[in-house]
């Protein structure tokens, strides 16, 4: 998140041919999924989801390394795995050094990181419409397994990655004990080194969630460094704020262009969700953050939807049509856990009283406005009445408990966050009570720091019932260095009775859930504005199964 009416200027480059690609289409019919699609294709020359290139490059014909961008897999089912990777020989230039041809590849699964059983194999094409990258749903998987994978390109193999299957749904106590997962969010590129993701790396976690902020759209000029590209040597098409589907290709090319970030995609399989930073700061639907008509944010909407998936580990039907992409989900654990992964941005009203923190009030607290929109309400609570998993979580992107920012009454809150959607939080906490939903937990990004909150069914009530627990993970890089307490910290820990951790510094989250409780630890780097930071675990807290709440470990 970035204070409200930030602009880049650079943006306005771009405005002409939006703008004319909207008039084209006309305002009432390009508020249609068709229509915006439509303009997609208009403006940047896009064939259609269900194209095919005319020709075929040979990858025996390929002179230089295409895996440049390395491996990932996603979103782990108890019989398939997705994985993913991209063919770019030159990733910093718009067609990745490839021509518009489409390429054949080669992918093996197998038990061993030597490749000496391999259990699946197949091939896949990388399509130029979809920037050569490559979506493999692999089944006819065995529950519960660790697979190692890779691709070949012609002569060129892959970086290996490892990744498992989730346990089968009938698994009780003996197919599904445990399980551990990273959090992580907020991965600016000029705002220092990927260290905690190397750090991740090396963990033993089933799996991370990403909880949005993979990139940001902002301008990133040649003083922003990185292992890949030292300190005034970024190429200069970077240096403007994303906009096109060029822009959005190019920037998730520069990202993953960082080793560390690479090696945690191999090391582990990702479930992804995204923010706002992957399409503009602080977007709200179809509005957007400054004064573009909304026809006109539409088509940009259209393509970082269409860029986020191209590089995401993400299955078929998160493929996006024009502006839309369906990317809330479930996922299952065998009775153990149900995941049900939200999309807090693309459905929600508008940030009440022009966003930012404000005094909550008539507007904040309509009963009309959502975050989630309606459709998702009702998918996630009809989710719960049918769960019969003991651990019932939701991966999401903002703070979900109350946040006052001073200990005067009033405080005001965030009206991005759900403090300023009270309606659709209250909306879904009596949602989880009438489903009898013990076991509650969100897991949260987006702040650049770390919280531990007891989430209340009466935030005004410190001795209310406590229904469930909030994990909020800190950044990667965003915000720079940070600091152990920030400058509010006395200040929001007073204010706010229900908050049980507060740190400032970067890093990620691990969570580990059995049948009698769920452990958070927040693990944090002391610096991020040079490399080689060591790790520290600044807090470890546990809640039981059945008596939500956290207490120091």
């Amino acid at each position: 998140m970035t204070p409200a009416n930030h602009q880049d200027p650079s943006r306005a480059a771009h405005a002409p041919e939006l703008r004319a690609a909207a008039r084209n289409l006309g305002r009432r019919r390009f508020l249609t999924v068709t229509g915006a699609a439509a303009a997609l294709a208009f403006s940047v020359n896009l064939p259609s989801a269900g194209a095919a290139s005319a020709a075929e490059l040979d990858a025996a014909r390929l002179t230089a390394d295409p895996f440049t961008l390395g491996v990932a897999s996603g979103d782990p089912q108890p019989d398939s795995v997705l994985l993913w990777t991209r063919l770019a020989p030159a990733p910093y230039q718009a067609d990745g050094g490839l021509p518009d041809r489409r390429v054949e590849v080669s992918w093996e699964v197998a038990l061993d990181e030597r490749f000496r059983r391999v259990v699946r194999r197949g091939r896949a094409t990388a399509h130029p419409e979809f920037q050569h990258t490559v979506h493999v749903e692999v089944g006819h998987l065995a529950p519960g397994h660790v697979y190692h994978y890779r691709f070949r390109a012609g002569s060129y193999v892959s970086p290996a990655g490892r990744t498992r299957t989730a346990p089968a749904r009938a698994a009780g106590a003996a197919g599904a004990a445990g399980l551990t997962f990273g959090l992580v969010s907020c991965q600016r590129y000029d705002q220092g080194y990927y260290t905690a993701y190397r750090h991740l790396a090396r963990e033993d976690v089933d799996f991370v969630f990403h909880l949005g902020d993979y990139l940001y759209e902002y301008a990133v000029n040649a003083t922003g460094g990185s292992r890949s590209y030292p300190a005034g040597t970024l190429p200069a098409h970077f240096n403007h704020e994303t906009v096109t589907l060029e822009d959005y290709r190019l920037r998730y090319a520069l990202y993953k262009s960082d080793p560390d970030l690479r090696a945690a995609h191999a090391a582990h399989p990702f479930v992804v969700t995204w923010d706002d930073h992957e399409t503009e700061n602080n977007y709200a639907g179809d509005t957007p953050e400054n004064d573009v008509p909304p026809e006109e944010f539409l088509i940009r909407r259209a393509a970082a939807y269409r860029a986020y998936w191209e590089n995401m580990p993400l299955r078929r039907p998160q493929l996006p049509d024009g502006p839309d992409l369906k990317l809330y989900r479930r996922l299952h654990w065998g009775r153990l856990a149900q995941f049900d992964v939200l999309d807090t941005r693309q459905y929600r009203s508008n940030q009440a009283y022009g966003d930012g923190w404000q005094f909550p009030g008539p507007e904040s607290e309509d009963p009309q406005r959502t975050l989630t929109g309606d459709a998702q309400e009702r998918w996630l609570i009809n989710g719960w009445h049918r769960s019969d998993a003991l651990w019932n979580v939701v991966p999401q992107q903002v703070t979900f408990s109350r946040r006052y920012n001073s200990t005067s009454t009033p405080s005001k809150v965030s009206m991005d966050s759900w403090d300023g959607y009270p309606a659709s939080r209250e909306r879904v906490l009596a949602g989880a009570q009438a489903a009898g939903i013990e076991n509650l937990m969100v897991l949260t990004g987006d702040v650049h720091v770390s919280y531990g909150f007891d989430i209340k069914r009466d935030f005004d009530d410190p001795d209310s019932r406590t229904l469930g627990t909030e994990i909020v993970t800190t950044s990667i890089t965003s915000g720079g260095d940070g600091s152990e307490k920030p400058s509010n910290w006395n200040t929001l820990m007073t204010a706010n009775p229900h908050l049980k951790f507060f740190n400032g510094l970067r890093g990620y989250a691990t969570v580990s859930l059995d049948r009698r409780s769920a452990r958070a630890d927040f693990k944090t780097v002391s610096h991020v504005s040079s490399e080689g930071a060591p790790l520290t675990t600044a807090g470890s807290f546990v809640t039981e199964a059945g008596e939500p709440g956290l207490k120091p470990a």
